[in-house]
């Protein structure tokens, strides 16, 4: 369990220090960094992904306006969204289900991405990054993907 716990960190640190540029790309792959939840009359606090149930790594997918989760995740989830909108270099998406509304912010440049998600009393922030490929979502050689392919095989 515990180099379980050491691989995800490490694969968040990789996914954050190499972020792709994102400009035309339609399909992506992104990884929670820091979570921090915050509940009505109390404070905030942070979190780690596990503890919130959040993914380690999420696939975005423009096109379809869909987000999942990756195929080696323990729980296997997809979730639709209405909104998506690319605007002076920021993709923009939101949706709502299960009584919670999200909104992703990514900006294309950087890779970096801010995410909200609230439902009734409870807030939920997640900052990250992503990486995508070209074409459709074809992944395209990058340092990410060689480090994190590095990162997998050591362990």
């Amino acid at each position: 369990m515990k180099k379980l716990a050491v691989l995800s960190a490490g694969m968040l640190l990789v996914v954050s220090a190499l972020a792709d540029n994102l400009e035309g790309v339609d399909k992506m792959i992104c990884a929670a960094g820091q979570v921090q939840i915050c509940i009505e009359n109390d404070m905030c606090y942070a979190a780690n992904a596990a503890e919130l149930d959040v993914p380690d790594f999420v696939i975005i997918d423009l096109g379809k306006k869909v987000i999942s989760t990756t195929k080696a995740s323990e729980k296997q989830r997809s979730t639709p969204f209405k909104h998506v909108e690319r605007t002076e270099g920021l993709v923009y998406l939101q949706g709502v289900e299960g009584r919670r509304a999200f909104s992703f912010l990514i900006d294309e440049a950087t890779g970096r991405m801010t995410v909200s998600v609230a439902r009734d009393g409870v807030a939920v922030s997640v900052f990250g990054a992503c990486a995508g490929g070209e074409g459709g979502g074809r992944p395209r050689p990058s340092r990410f993907l060689a480090t994190l392919r590095r990162s997998l095989l050591a362990t």
